[in-house]
């Protein structure tokens, strides 16, 4: 009979358990048993929920405490040699330790010796708005299993009564997505040295009762080298037998396309396909699936929050079943459900309109079944839920709500000179330079300053009502003239008002543009204890009032020295909410963008120099095959500049972008125009500004001296080699000096030394450098 499954599920609790608990042990508030038992409460509320719906295949090892791919690092034991661990297995302090760096003090407690350890790399997970910790491998790499949380999980379920069907990062993915940290060194070589980890864990599994184990290979969706496509054989091969579990071979994200005959070809019990993201592949999966082989279908949405059509789902699964039968044919999500909202019932103030087009992970589950029983019972059994769902879609599609001819109309009266500066670069450079009077070495920060819990408490009290409008907006007027006097007190040369006004960077903008809905409780992991609630993007998009204004004005009035307005742009607005899908996501980005231009107009008008308009999401919305990307970029960089360029020359545009690999999207960043782009380099320790050096960049930029995702304090010095490096590749009239990242996530008592250190590099430099300057 057909089966229900799910490929993974939200990890961080309806209230966001995870977070606090992490957080807490961080803090010394929790012990490593009160946090390892908040975990497992989590793990089995989970189960059981999988359970009561009615899914066959639950899915267990999908947890993490912090991130999947580090757990993975973990698990095969490749710690690196930084971190001090001779195992044998791996601790919580060390797998801690990893995602957010150790200072001197907490290497002390540990028996090491140093000043303190920078952490992993983490980048995004593939066009997903997570981010995970990079592997790091070298040529005398070893493996050893140093974890065994799969297996610790599996047996957890069971005990409860529930059979779980274990989920492990691949072994071809987990190589693929690592980096070399020698020049040069294939990770793909450590194959045969990191096969026989696997080995034991699925042989472990199986000795345990598991009969299946979901082995998920994303990077099978995209471009690889022949030498990749043999990584896939050799490894399968070896992973295959009596001996071990049957595999479930999971892809996500898009489509197998060449590599389809290869993943269909690997000796595994199924193979899942993302039907949401690439449908044309079913057809080309039927003819080739070999006789021994289920096919699992991704019908259901696992990247969006929209009611999944479940007739035109039923089509494809009908299809299915016609040509291999129920016994051959699985249906679950497009992907884990981990990224998106826990459960429509925690909203209880959402728009009743807007209410019946969502579905969140609860309710996928339900949709997944319904799917389920629709094959096995008929479509009479469950005519309730398709005529509810029909009843839904037609409703949306004739909402009012979702067309406003005036943001269309002024969308086709757009033209090609909205999208371009009046001047080349080096001329305005010239004339902003001169309107702002800064030093070499123009020291900054990204935008946001700690967000402390007396903040968080107030804006909690205004939000309930229990806190007046004028008090409230006194005491942000209060806490933006600290934070100008913190920074000058710091010696900061161009400064921001620290956004305590914002929760998050795309929410507060989403709560004053129409087109869009803020969920109250719909919270997604972005990275580690990181938890933003990405909007709901319904309908045409506008700007009805200025939405900055206010404080960045305010907080120049508090400072002679320049405040940057800092706005986040339009394709990380889109790319972090959850995006209609009636129409093309280009010209819903470029509503956005024409909201955005109007807010940058008005900036300017009011006096503000520099204008700051944050892309962190513009590598992330890049699609993952390379013959796609062209288009995708084009009207990315349209709609940037059209957001961008209607300022005066002597107006100074930055973008900030982070945590993304962007050797390959240069020429696309550099056709954004912008007169200054910050971005994440400290935790590569600058090389990515190799590639900035190769492509000859030509506008300004400032590469990031410190890691703010980790509490470590970097030293004057090593930010001072940080700095002398970047100067290898940038001339210094074009190189300016700032954090990787916005600082709302840190404190107070981390955040003035780091930026004491970073101005104090800076100013060293300036000095050893000015006689050539001048």
């Amino acid at each position: 009979m057909i089966q229900a499954v799910n490929l993974g599920f939200p990890r961080i609790g309806l209230g966001r358990e995870l977070k606090w608990a992490v957080e807490g042990y961080w803090a010394g508030r929790h012990t490593e048993a009160q946090l390892y038992e908040t975990a497992r409460q989590l793990r089995m509320q989970h189960w059981q929920w999988q359970q009561q719906a009615g899914i066959d295949q639950i899915p267990s090892n999908d947890f993490s405490l912090y991130d999947h791919v580090l757990d993975t690092i973990a698990l095969v034991g490749a710690v690196p040699q930084r971190f001090g661990w001779h195992g044998p297995s791996v601790d919580l302090d060390t797998y801690f330790a990893m995602a957010r760096g150790a200072q001197e003090k907490e290497l002390a407690a540990r028996g090491v010796e140093g000043t303190g350890i920078p952490p992993l790399e983490m980048t995004k997970w593939f066009d997903t708005n997570y981010h995970y910790l990079v592997p790091e491998f070298h040529p005398e790499q070893t493996f050893r299993l140093a974890s065994t949380k799969p297996l610790d999980e599996y047996l957890e379920a069971k005990a409860l009564g529930i059979e779980t069907r274990p989920v492990v990062l691949g072994p071809v993915s987990f190589l693929l997505l690592g980096k070399s940290v020698v020049p040069g060194f294939d990770p793909l070589a450590l194959l045969d040295r990191l096969l026989p980890v696997y080995a034991e864990l699925l042989r472990r599994l199986k000795a345990a009762g598991a009969q299946l184990v979901q082995i998920d290979e994303p990077c099978l969706v995209l471009d690889l080298s022949e030498n990749a496509r043999n990584a896939y054989r050799h490894a399968y091969e070896v992973l295959s037998g009596a001996d071990f579990p049957g595999l479930v071979l999971t892809t996500y994200f898009g489509a197998l396309e060449e590599n389809l005959p290869l993943a269909l070809s690997l000796p595994v019990v199924a193979v899942h396909l993302d039907l949401v993201r690439a449908p044309e592949q079913l057809q080309p999966a039927l003819a080739q699936l070999p006789p021994d082989r289920i096919l699992s279908l991704g019908l259901v949405d696992g990247r969006n929050v929209w009611r999944t059509d479940l007739d035109a789902a039923a089509a494809l699964l009908q299809q299915a079943v016609a040509a291999l039968g129920q016994d051959r044919v699985w249906v679950g999500p497009s992907c884990s459900l981990m990224h998106v909202p826990i459960d429509l019932e925690a909203e209880p103030d959402l728009d009743p309109e807007i209410r019946p087009w969502l579905a969140f992970a609860r309710q996928k589950l339900d949709e997944l079944v319904t799917l389920k029983r629709l094959v096995r019972e008929g479509p009479h059994a469950v005519r309730q839920q398709l005529e509810a769902a029909r009843q839904a879609r037609a409703e949306r599609m004739a909402s009012p709500r979702r067309i406003n001819p005036a943001v269309r109309q002024r969308l086709a009266q757009r033209t090609p000179e909205m999208t371009c500066r009046k001047l080349p670069f080096p001329e305005r450079y010239t004339l902003q330079c001169q309107r702002l009077g800064l030093p070499l070495l123009p020291t900054t920060t990204i935008g946001s300053f700690p967000q402390t819990e007396e903040l968080r408490q107030k804006r909690a009290a205004f939000r309930r009502g229990t806190l007046s409008r004028q008090a409230y907006e006194q005491f942000l007027e209060a806490t933006i003239a600290e934070t100008i006097a913190r920074q000058e007190a710091i010696g900061l040369d161009v400064l921001v008002h620290g956004e305590p006004e914002r929760s998050d960077m795309v929410e507060y903008f989403a709560e004053q543009l129409e087109g869009f809905w803020v969920t109250q409780n719909g919270w997604v992991q972005s990275y580690g204890t990181r938890c933003v609630r990405p909007p709901i993007l319904y309908g045409d998009v506008s700007r009805p009032a200025p939405m900055t204004l206010r404080w960045i004005t305010y907080a120049q009035r508090c400072t002679a020295r320049p405040v940057k307005g800092i706005l986040t742009g339009p394709i990380t607005l889109l790319q972090w909410s959850f995006v209609r899908d009636d129409q093309p996501r280009a010209e819903t980005c470029r509503q956005i963008a024409l909201a955005l231009r109007d807010e940058v107009a008005d900036l300017e008008a009011a006096g503000i120099a520099i204008i700051q308009i944050d892309e962190p999401a513009l590598r992330e919305g890049l699609p993952l095959r390379r013959r796609d990307r062209p288009a995708y970029l084009a009207w990315a960089v349209e709609c940037f500049r059209l957001a961008s360029c209607g300022v005066r020359d002597q107006t100074q545009i930055h973008t900030h972008m982070c945590y993304a690999d962007f050797e390959d999207i240069l020429e696309a960043i550099a056709a954004l125009d912008a007169d200054v782009i910050s971005i994440e380099a400290a935790r590569s320790g600058m090389q990515l500004l190799e590639a900035f050096q190769q492509f000859a960049y030509p506008n300004a930029i400032g590469p990031g001296v410190y890691d703010i995702h980790s509490p470590r304090v970097p030293s004057v010095e090593e930010m001072e080699g940080l700095l002398e490096r970047a100067l290898a590749t940038i001339p210094a009239q074009r190189l300016w000096v700032n954090p990787d990242c916005g600082l709302k996530t840190r404190r107070w008592a981390e955040v003035e030394p780091a930026l004491r250190h970073m101005v104090t590099a800076a100013r060293r430099l300036r000095q050893r450098l000015n006689p050539l300057a001048s």
